[in-house]
């Protein structure tokens, strides 16, 4: 498990983890400012407010997995490590570039170049999510089964 010189790779989940928790935090109080009707975060998020809770909760749910691995301590290639910070935000932040471009978002959203654009972003950001967090997985599966006493 965790030992007192973490693994750089561990360094890096945690600094990730750290960021996308203040990310969530500061999108905390936007909910809070959009609850209150006030008129200048009304107009930097003309989308819908369910997406803006959306990042706020993803941001949290990747914040904490991130600290999880890390607290695992079993030093991830670097690789993997940065796919789950790159991952974790760019996952999340699809939420957020709904609610500050709600053309984005619909059934049937306008067509336009941006859209294409944010079409790659989300596959990218899925790739790469997916990557790192299922790399992780294996890994930290694969690092249960050689300690003794392994079920």
């Amino acid at each position: 498990m965790a030992t007192n010189n973490p693994a750089p790779t561990d360094i890096l989940l945690l600094k990730g983890a750290a960021l996308w928790l203040m990310a969530a935090l500061l999108l905390a109080w936007c909910l809070v400012g959009l609850n209150l009707e006030l008129a200048p975060l009304q107009a930097l998020f003309p989308g819908k407010p369910a997406r803006l809770l959306q990042a706020h909760l993803d941001y949290l749910l990747m914040s904490a997995l991130l600290f999880g691995f890390a607290a695992a301590g079993i030093g991830l290639p670097r690789l993997v490590a940065w796919a789950m910070v790159v991952g974790a935000c760019t996952n999340s932040s699809l939420f957020l570039l709904m609610t500050l471009f709600p053309h984005l978002d619909g059934p049937q959203p306008q067509a336009d170049g941006w859209l294409l654009l944010f079409k790659l972003y989300t596959f990218a950001s899925i790739v790469t999510t997916s990557y790192g967090f299922g790399r992780a997985a294996w890994l930290l599966l694969a690092w249960t089964r050689q300690r003794p006493g392994a079920a």
